[in-house]
């Protein structure tokens, strides 16, 4: 009886589906029920003319018993269980957890991408690979994907779903109408190999429970893990015009005996009123569990291979990690890109899935460049490819990300620290220098002094014209994931493009001290969206409500290395950019000579970035023109508003960086100087906006009352 699953905990099973005792199985192929016992404990092996029964009894094939590949079809059939709604009259009318991300592949990818990260079996060494497939589906595909779903079952629900007049009906409402105006269906999967998939129990504690029945549930209890609140898998069901993902999982441990096609699908719903009974919300593709009051609750199912295909779940490999379908997947970004693109052109039934193809590239290098990186002894933590189809059909071939392409000078620093050969001091093109940042770590529970000293790793190297805004340092910790990424303030204009990478807690090395603890504190820093480390309730209810200031003061430490670092006489570069809106207000009130366009100063470069505090922290590079004209400018910060005047926002430091220096308020130029840099940091009190939901506008006024704005 050579085959996957122990006989024993499968024919338990198989009686369980068809609601068959064991007394009555041992009368159905005639022997006794301490016999059929002894074969579900695995003390004994019927015979081969008793196994012709036992498939006769179970009404299947001889083939299914002695593979035992999957369950039999006796039991009761795979189907939706929705759930009903809550005795005390209570609604929810969509997932909270769903709203806390944009329906938004880049924020999809770098969700996903961390739990792959997280989940990645690191025994063998190898990086977890991570493949998107973006697959549209029309006419006689779509029409066989909407049967295996079972689509006329769930069609009464979304129909009721949708006239509701609240956010989640006008997504399943629009999700709706493009399919049936359209004639197409986007599927989106996500695949992951060489990862834990989804082990445990249907209901109890592990990660299937964690991801498929609860919410708020992350599971993670590694140091290194990117995910601690529980919301990422929220995602895959945002991303959903239909609230419906379809999950197909390899395990890493056997579960009932069993490893492969490890089937369910969660769909996630508003309340609602369906055939004159009230549904909850949620509800689960599965076969029916016989253990649940009126075996109504539905539980995961080992699928055939005709299922997998049916349902478009097919893996390339029994290597452990799970597949994870979004059905009616959609992009925000790329839909607006596509409502550009004429009606007339041929290539508008492409656009969105191209548009969405390119943008899950691009988010994959920017988030995780770092984790695809190896060098020295260390192999890649991270693989990662996007594919685009239609109905079956290749429409943009399989395309591998490559962090030497996305990000090639600071790929280029980690590979050197990874192979140790960093330099103490840059001296030629294509060096990287390394330094240690120190932080201090706070006494958890709020105790006084310091935990001990970390040395995170600071990495500088010439910036390439393909890394994007120069002069910047991102940030990450233990699972290699970019955290933040932030302009460095308070350069001087002489010093060369550059790119900074600063590797914090265990992504530091074994043998940075404190890395452990460092990697701790640091996840306890991060938000939800996992992009900064700032102060966060977690941080404040592990360590004190100071301890974010230990990250203040590891920026500005980093910020200072940076400096000493890069500040030699070099070629000027253009720095900055920023996510500020520069203006210049300049104009006179006397009969002086009228001033051209020409003869005015301009405010060239402005770039910005939010400190800790709430602050924005500016600094501007100024042209002055020639003509002997002697100006003295103002910098006013303002909030931009959509309509009516701007609130002015006070300046809490202003100072002249290069060329000028700050008077009563006003900038002041040495002679004959043709450009001059000030900085400026705002003060949060006279902030009338939360700076986090604000832009800000910058105008330059000449002083004593010359010019109005």
């Amino acid at each position: 009886m050579d085959a996957g699953e122990d006989f024993g905990p499968w024919l338990a099973r198989q009686l369980k589906l068809a609601d068959m005792t064991q007394t009555e199985l041992a009368q159905e192929v005639e022997v006794t029920r301490a016999a059929v016992s002894a074969w579900i404990t695995g003390r004994a092996a019927p015979r081969p003319e008793t196994i012709e029964r036992i498939a006769r009894a179970l009404n299947t094939d001889l083939a299914t018993v002695h593979t035992r590949t999957t369950d039999t079809q006796a039991g009761l059939p795979v189907g939706w269980y929705h759930r009903p709604g809550h005795a005390d009259g209570g609604r929810e009318l969509g997932n909270a957890a769903a709203f806390a991300f944009d329906a938004d592949v880049e924020v999809l990818a770098r969700e996903t991408c961390q739990n792959s990260l997280d989940e990645r079996i690191t025994d063998n060494g190898r990086p977890v690979r991570v493949r998107y497939t973006l697959h549209e589906l029309s006419g006689e595909k779509l029409a066989r994907f909407r049967e295996a779903i079972q689509w006329d079952d769930l069609f009464p629900h979304y129909e009721v779903a949708a006239a509701q007049d609240q956010k989640v009906g006008r997504v399943i409402d629009a999700g709706l109408r493009d399919m049936y105006d359209h004639d197409r269906l986007v599927l989106l999967r996500v695949d992951d190999y060489n990862a834990a998939g989804l082990t445990g129990d249907d209901y109890e504690d592990g990660r299937f429970a964690a991801v498929v029945r609860r919410q708020l549930d992350s599971h993670k209890s590694g140091k290194g893990a990117g995910g601690s609140y529980g919301l990422g898998k929220a995602t895959l069901w945002a991303t959903s015009r239909l609230g419906l993902v379809l999950i197909n999982s390899t395990l890493s441990e056997p579960h009932e005996g069993r490893t492969e096609r490890r089937l369910v699908g969660r769909l996630d719903l508003p309340w609602r009123r369906v055939g004159g009974q009230a549904w909850a919300g949620p509800a689960w593709l599965g076969r029916p569990d016989p253990d649940s009051p009126g075996a109504a609750v539905a539980r995961s199912w080992w699928a055939d291979e005709e299922t997998v295909e049916s349902l478009h779940l097919t893996r390339e490999s029994g290597e452990p990690g799970t597949s994870f379908l979004i059905v009616g997947a959609h992009d925000v970004a790329s839909l607006v890109d596509a409502s550009r693109v004429s009606e007339d052109d041929e290539t508008d039934d492409d656009f969105t899935i191209q548009g969405m193809h390119r943008r899950l590239v691009q988010a994959l290098g920017r988030n995780f460049w770092a984790a695809m990186t190896g060098g020295g002894d260390r192999l890649p933590m991270l693989e990662a490819s996007v594919r685009t189809l239609r109905n079956g059909e290749v429409v943009i071939p399989e395309e591998r990300v490559d962090p030497t392409v996305t990000q090639p000078s600071r790929t280029r620093a980690l590979r050197a620290f990874l192979d140790g050969t960093t330099v103490e001091q840059l001296t030629e093109s294509g060096q990287v220098v390394a330094t240690t940042v120190p932080m201090s770590l706070p006494v958890a529970g709020g105790g006084r002094g310091s935990a001990g000293q970390h040395h995170a790793v600071l990495l500088v190297t010439d910036a390439e014209d393909t890394d994007g805004k120069p002069n910047r340092v991102v940030a990450m910790r233990g699972n290699r994931m970019t955290v933040r990424d932030a302009s460095v303030p308070g350069l001087s204009l002489s010093v060369n493009p550059f790119q900074a990478v600063l590797l914090a807690g265990e992504a530091a090395g074994p043998r940075a001290p404190y890395a452990a603890e460092a990697e701790v504190f640091l996840r306890a820093a991060e938000p939800p969206e996992h992009n900064k480390w700032g102060q966060t309730e977690e941080l404040t209810l592990t360590y004190s409500p100071s301890a974010y200031r230990r990250i203040a003061a590891l920026t500005r430490e980093t910020n200072a290395a940076i400096k000493q670092l890069v500040a030699r006489p070099k070629k000027k570069s253009k720095a900055g950019g920023g996510r500020l809106a520069p203006k210049l207000t300049v104009g006179t009130r006397t009969k002086r000579a009228r001033l051209s366009a020409a003869t005015l100063p301009v405010l060239e470069e402005l770039d910005a970035q939010v400190l800790d505090d709430g602050a924005w922290q500016v600094t501007g590079e100024i042209r002055i023109p020639a003509g002997g004209h002697v100006w003295r400018l103002a910098p006013v910060a303002k909030f931009e508003v959509r309509s009516g005047p701007r609130p002015t926002i006070a300046w809490a430091e202003l100072v002249g960086v290069e060329n000028c220096e700050v008077v009563d308020n006003t900038l002041r130029f040495a002679e004959k100087v043709r450009s001059a840099t000030f900085r400026g940091v705002t003060d949060p009190e006279t902030h009338a906006v939360r700076t986090s939901l604000s832009g800000l506008v910058v105008e330059l006024r000449a002083a004593e009352g010359e010019v109005s704005s």
